[in-house]
Formats: C-alpha cells, sequence, structure tokens
C-alpha cells in the first residue's frame, strides 16, 4: 500500500503536510496550529481540521484517537502502530508492523483502492495493572 504523492496541493495542505513530516511525531490538529500560528502559513483551528481532513481523502495523513478522545495526525508514509493503554492512555510504538505486506484478496476489495492502513492495539499498561516492568 503507497500513499499517493503529492502533486499539487494547495498551500495550506503543502504546509501542514510539510509541518506532519518535519516533526518527530504525531501531532495533534492544536499542536499543528500553534506551530503555524507565528509563521508566514498562519491559519484558524478551524482550518487546519479542515485541511486535515483533506489530506486524509488524499491518503497523505492518517488520525489515531486516543482515549481521551485526542486525535493525532501523522504523514502516511511514516508506518506507525501502536499499543495503547485504556486507563491512562500510555502509547508505545510498535517496532514493526505486523500486516504490512498482508495480501487482500481482490474479490474482498470489489473496486475498494486501499491507501494506507492503521492498526492500533488498547489494553492496560504494567503500571494501569499494578504489575512491576
Amino acid at each position: 500500500m503507497q500513499a499517493p504523492s503529492a502533486p499539487d496541493l494547495p498551500p495550506r495542505q503543502a504546509s501542514l503536510l510539510a509541518e506532519l513530516r518535519q516533526a518527530d511525531g504525531e501531532l495533534s490538529g492544536q499542536d499543528l496550529h500553534a506551530r503555524l500560528r507565528s509563521g508566514p502559513a498562519a491559519m484558524g483551528l478551524a482550518t487546519v481540521y479542515r485541511h486535515l481532513r483533506q489530506l486524509q481523502q488524499r491518503g497523505l495523513v492518517r488520525c489515531r484517537h486516543l482515549p481521551s478522545g485526542e486525535a493525532l495526525y501523522a504523514p502516511t508514509e511514516r508506518d506507525e502502530h501502536h499499543l495503547t493503554c485504556v486507563d491512562c492512555g500510555t502509547t508505545r510504538v510498535l517496532s514493526h508492523c505486523p500486516v504490512h505486506n498482508l495480501p487482500i484478496p481482490g474479490e474482498e476489495l470489489g473496486g475498494f483502492l486501499p491507501m494506507y492502513h492503521t492498526l492500533e492495539f488498547f489494553g492496560l499498561c504494567e503500571r494501569c495493572r499494578g504489575v512491576s516492568p
């Protein structure tokens, strides 16, 4: 599954995607808004979220939701997957994607064109279970 390239993106979408690509990890819409607020690519928070949604629809950005409801965004070329504690929200990045090359039979696709995937496991971390590491 390969994310499409980013030709001819509107300037604001290009700025958001560039900021996500430069970040060390996932960013919330509010994080992105704060990073862009003082620069030439400044935009309102609602505009940030609207353009993030459009980037998702193009297969260039993925979104995942924490148990708290916060949405985090990253470029789809960063093939990251997570273990997330449903109690404290601690997240651990998996070292590899266990489904990266999983074939999907054509008859199951029914004409659907996959662009990217997400994988996340939810459970309880050692601290929330009261288990010593």
